[in-house]
């Protein structure tokens, strides 16, 4: 089994007591552009999510973790694998950190690597990917130097504002 823990953060199974993050995290309209999010989410809704969140990854197809710091155990942010597809041994990955100052810290470099170690040792992935909007170079950069390839442009993908924006496809194979 793979360890998800590292030097600063962790990564564990959302919790009940993570309803208030979860609420907060899920109506940041910031975040709405990457997330696909067009409205607010209840925190009734956001219980029952909560409530079958032990179900397994190969009944849901995804997987959601939080990235917590070691030291204060606080909830930092949110990794996905999405779109799971063991059959082709492959899934999506999404990373968010939701305060804008606990970025560029080093927690999703981190996190990022003890996720694609437990993809690729415990469920036995061969590859991971994820789609980042091009203006986006804080993402770029960071999954770049986790070791993702660009492989692909989708055009005028996301609307924004009134603005069509292309999002680039990563890829990683192990």
């Amino acid at each position: 089994m793979y360890s998800l823990k590292g030097k600063h953060i962790y990564l564990r199974a959302l919790e009940p007591s993570d309803l208030d993050f979860l609420y907060e995290l899920e109506n940041n309209t910031e975040i709405w552009e990457v997330s696909g999010t067009v409205t607010p989410y209840s925190k009734q809704i956001l219980q029952l999510y909560l409530d079958n969140a032990h179900r397994d990854i190969y009944d849901v197809k995804q997987l959601r973790l939080c990235v917590c710091g070691i030291t204060d155990h606080r909830v930092l942010g949110l990794v996905d694998l999405y779109d799971f597809d063991p059959k082709n041994k492959r899934a999506g990955i999404g990373i968010v950190i939701l305060e804008k100052e606990n970025r560029n810290l080093g927690y999703g470099s981190e996190t990022l690597d003890l996720l694609c170690g437990y993809a690729r040792v415990t469920l036995e992935m061969h590859q991971l990917y994820c789609s980042i909007l091009e203006d986006n170079q804080t993402s770029i950069r960071l999954f770049e130097k986790s070791g993702f390839l660009k492989i692909g442009l989708k055009k005028d993908w996301i609307l924004s504002n009134g603005n069509f924006k292309n999002e680039i496809l990563y890829q990683k194979i192990f």
